[in-house]
C-alpha cells in the first residue's frame, strides 16, 4: 500500500487541453523537482471507431497524436481534461502554478490539493499487476489497457 502522507494537487483547466498545451505543461512539470506521479485524466480515444458506419476502421481523432515529454514520444490516448500530481512534499506547488500561469494564458484553470489518487490496491489493481504489485503502480491501472504506463525520467 502507498503511503497517504505525499500531498496531491489537480490541475483543472476550464476545457480539453490540445496536445500543444499538453506538451509544453508536462515538459515543465516532469523538470519541476518533487513531482512522484502524473496522471493524465479525460476522454478516452479509442484507435478505431468502436460503433457506427466506420465500424472498426482507424479512428482520424485530431487529438490523438504523440508529443515529446523530456525527450521521450508518449502517445496520448485520452483527450485530457485534467492532470493529477503526486508530490514529495508541498514545496512544489509555487512552481507548479508559475508554470500553469505560464502555459494558461488564453483562459483559466484550477489548482487543487486534496486526495484524487487511490493509496490502496483494489481489485483492478490485483487483476493487472498480482499480489505483488508496485507502490508506484497503484491507483494509476486502467484494466482495459493493453500498453503499461509510462515513466518518465524527470528529475530524480
Amino acid at each position: 500500500m502507498t503511503d497517504a502522507i505525499y500531498p496531491q494537487v489537480r490541475i483543472v483547466p476550464e476545457r480539453f487541453l490540445n496536445p500543444e498545451t499538453v506538451e509544453k505543461l508536462l515538459n515543465l512539470i516532469a523538470t519541476t523537482e518533487g513531482v512522484r506521479r502524473i496522471l493524465l485524466k479525460g476522454q478516452n480515444i479509442p484507435p478505431t471507431v468502436p460503433y457506427g458506419p466506420a465500424r472498426g476502421k482507424p479512428n482520424p481523432h485530431p487529438m490523438k497524436r504523440t508529443i515529446q515529454v523530456c525527450g521521450q514520444d508518449v502517445e496520448l490516448q485520452v483527450h485530457v481534461g485534467f492532470i493529477i500530481l503526486e508530490l514529495e512534499n508541498r514545496d512544489p506547488i509555487p512552481a507548479l502554478r508559475e508554470a500553469c500561469d505560464s502555459v494558461f494564458t488564453e483562459f483559466s484553470y484550477g489548482l487543487q490539493e486534496g486526495r484524487f489518487m487511490k493509496s490502496e490496491a483494489t481489485l483492478s489493481d490485483y487483476a493487472k499487476y498480482g499480489t505483488e504489485a508496485e507502490k508506484d503502480m497503484i491507483g494509476m491501472t486502467d484494466p482495459r489497457s493493453k500498453n503499461g504506463p509510462i515513466i518518465l525520467q524527470g528529475v530524480k
